[in-house]
């Protein structure tokens, strides 16, 4: 018979197990070492990076105030388009009433004179010059009174289609003052996001205006090269609002955004621009770089969303943003976008 023994533990065997346990601990201690480690806290941003988030927080303001300054300019004409449209309404109902006031009048005389026929009435004339005279009349009454039945019946239908207008436009005006209400909440609320930021910032850090240009833009002597015609005038409207606060929507005399202030500076001048950046750049001829004169007009960013009145010396006179007043500052401080050269 054959005999059964247990078999002792091999070397292998306990290598393995060994190795096993090792690896567990291991794998138990690094576990245990990661949990009671610290998590690492992301650094604080530092300056530059907090100057950077700001000037994207004023370009996207920027951009949602000329929606809004835009919108509101639509907003304003469909306003002028009711107002006519409601003085149409009062002199349509004004005549109206004068032709009812008309046919009334037609009317009564046409029942005070129907008890006799009216040849017997012509004939109760006391001469025949009298008898003639009636039956003309009595023609042309009845002439009158078909013209102005016609007359009423016209004047109704331009009133209705008149006042169908005028309501429709009314709605349309009742949805861009919702639209202006959203783009406002937009913009007040992408500039308190940038105030708090540059509020974070230490005294060091905001020392320099976003995009690290001297607010005060002093600059060398001479930044404004020699002027004719209207450009010299818009040019001395600008330089007489220097220091002037910025304000979004603003076209002065106080305060300015930076569409609203060289749309103000050419109007001294005599010339009239439209009232948003993606509108003015389609408002006169287009320049290259390299041509650029006191006057013309120059714009910054891919979306048009910034102009300013260049100077001379490649520097430009502009409403930067809340919080930095009207200044000069080189056209170098922003990504350039083309320039027009109004007339």
């Amino acid at each position: 018979m054959a005999s059964h023994r247990k078999p002792r533990p091999g070397r292998f065997r306990s290598r393995a197990v060994a190795g096993v346990a090792t690896g567990a601990a291991v794998s138990v201690t690094a576990s245990v070492t990661a949990l009671a480690a610290p998590a690492q806290a992301a650094p604080p941003p530092t300056a530059e990076q907090v100057r950077s988030r700001v000037d994207g927080l004023y370009r996207e303001a920027e951009q949602s105030t000329q929606r809004y300054d835009g919108a509101r300019e639509q907003a304003d004409e469909l306003q002028r388009r009711v107002a006519r449209l409601q003085d149409e309404l009062a002199r349509k109902v004004a005549a109206i009433e004068a032709t009812r006031t008309r046919l009334g009048a037609l009317a009564a005389e046409q029942y005070r004179s129907s008890g006799l026929p009216t040849a017997l009435q012509l004939a109760l004339a006391d001469d025949p010059q009298q008898f003639l005279q009636r039956a003309g009349m009595l023609g042309q009454a009845g002439a009158i009174e078909q013209q102005a039945l016609q007359q009423y019946g016209q004047q109704r239908i331009a009133l209705e289609a008149q006042t169908a207008e005028a309501r429709s436009r009314l709605a349309e005006l009742a949805g861009r003052q919702r639209q202006l209400a959203a783009e406002r909440t937009a913009v007040q609320e992408k500039l308190a996001q940038a105030q708090a930021l540059l509020a974070g910032l230490t005294g060091a850090g905001r020392g320099a205006g976003p995009g690290g240009t001297n607010p005060g833009g002093a600059g060398p002597g001479g930044m404004t090269l020699p002027a004719a015609g209207r450009a010299s005038a818009a040019i001395a409207f600008a330089r007489a609002q220097l220091g002037k606060p910025y304000v979004w929507g603003a076209t002065g005399p106080d305060s300015y955004d930076c569409s609203g202030l060289v749309q103000a500076a050419w109007r001294s001048a005599g010339v009239s621009l439209p009232r948003t950046t993606y509108a003015q750049i389609g408002a006169a001829p287009r320049i290259g770089r390299g041509q650029l004169q006191p006057g013309d007009l120059v714009f910054f960013y891919s979306g048009i969303s910034h102009v300013g009145l260049y100077t001379g010396h490649g520097r430009m006179i502009h409403a930067p943003h809340p919080g930095a007043p009207v200044r000069y500052e080189s056209v170098d401080a922003m990504p350039y976008a083309g320039a027009v050269r109004p007339a």
